[in-house]
């Protein structure tokens, strides 16, 4: 289920250069930020419970995205 609406995915798309922009295209960006963003998410909550910690801090996130 998607969680980013369309909207800014297609206004990045354009910031980048692109003076039209397909809707297949916003779709498939939107989808491989979500799972990169999922990924990255998980992996933040395993460090921070590793850390003995329920919240996850701005340090697990930076070195969730490093991995």
């Amino acid at each position: 289920m998607a969680e980013i609406p369309l909207a800014p995915i297609q206004r990045i798309i354009k910031k980048a250069g692109a003076e039209r922009v397909g809707e297949d295209a916003v779709l498939a960006l939107r989808d491989n930020v979500e799972k990169g963003c999922l990924e990255t998410a998980r992996k933040a909550v395993q460090l921070a419970a590793h850390a003995g910690r329920k919240t996850v801090r701005a340090s697990d996130i930076e070195l969730a995205a490093q991995a």
